[in-house]
């Protein structure tokens, strides 16, 4: 048990601190590779990889037809929803920025978490940081926020990332709900092969070839994305959660904005604000807060004439 928990911290600080650094490379490499097919590709590639070593090991591929429908459908949540949002928004939105866009994540998990019959409960700290952090994020989206990024692009832009880190968080949930049978690095392995095919078909559905002129930059960054922010990056987020909270593993989302707004203005020039730095400020000021409310206890239940709580 405590190896598997120093592997599963080990796995926590390796997203915190590479999934920092995959903004940068999905700002360089969707500037000529459309954003359908670059999220496809990077998970097609990083999937068939990990399912071949998958392979190589004798590890074999789940055949129960509901199992293999829950990890597409996850994968559907996490990628084709949850991280696509985030490459198509950065067409328009800065790296860094995007960045702390997506550091919602926690407010998100603990929402989520709230509506499970077993879940925490919800507090005056913790209502108070998630009032507090969406305010970061409304002040990230002001003219003043966005420097010279703003326009109706870039409010869309920051919608849609919402809604994908709404759906990457559902997606976290329903895995570690339901695919507790599954070895984490065959589940990791099968999410990014099918959620990688679905977008390379959605990609050549909607005319994104003819858009396909990729400059040895944008290559470079999709080779990093596949083998980094998905072979290792993503395998190391499925093992995180299978054996972490949700809401302890959505912390990441401390780190990479830092991570990714230093390399955003060290690297690209990216413009930094200082509604942008107060922003950040405010974001991060309001996750602490969620994260650091004590968890309440759950109310009673009466089950066969004896008083019992609830589930934590």
């Amino acid at each position: 048990m405590k190896t598997d928990r120093a592997l599963a911290l080990a796995a926590f600080v390796t997203v915190c601190i590479v999934w920092g650094t995959t903004y940068l490379a999905i700002r360089v490499a969707v500037a000529s590779i459309p954003p359908v097919l670059l999220t496809g590709l990077r998970y097609t590639v990083a999937g068939t990889a990990l399912l071949a070593l998958m392979w190589m090991r004798g590890e074999r591929v789940p055949r129960d037809p509901r199992t293999l429908g829950t990890i597409a459908f996850v994968s559907v949540l996490l990628i084709g929803i949850g991280n696509l949002a985030v490459v198509w928004a950065e067409q328009w939105v800065p790296s860094g920025t995007a960045a702390l866009l997506v550091a919602t994540a926690p407010f998100w998990a603990t929402i989520l978490e709230l509506l499970q019959p077993e879940g925490e409960r919800f507090s005056l700290r913790r209502a108070l940081g998630m009032v507090i952090g969406f305010g970061g994020v409304g002040l990230l989206v002001t003219p003043g926020g966005a420097g010279g990024s703003w326009d109706s692009h870039f409010v869309v832009g920051a919608l849609v990332i919402q809604v994908g880190s709404f759906c990457w968080q559902a997606g976290s949930v329903v895995g570690k709900r339901t695919l507790g049978g599954v070895a984490p690095l065959m589940s990791a392995a099968l999410q990014m092969l099918f959620g990688g095919l679905i977008l390379d078909v959605a990609g050549l559905a909607v005319g994104e070839l003819g858009r396909f002129h990729p400059t040895p930059q944008a290559l470079a960054g999709l080779a990093y994305l596949s083998v980094f922010g998905s072979i290792l990056a993503y395998t190391a987020y499925t093992y995180a959660i299978s054996k972490l909270p949700i809401t302890t593993v959505s912390l990441y989302s401390y780190a990479n904005p830092i991570v990714a707004v230093l390399l955003g203005w060290l690297i690209l020039g990216e413009q930094l604000t200082r509604v942008s730095l107060l922003a950040m400020v405010v974001i991060l000021a309001g996750m602490a807060l969620v994260q650091t409310a004590g968890r309440r206890p759950a109310a009673a239940v009466v089950t066969a004439g004896r008083r019992q709580p609830d589930a934590a």
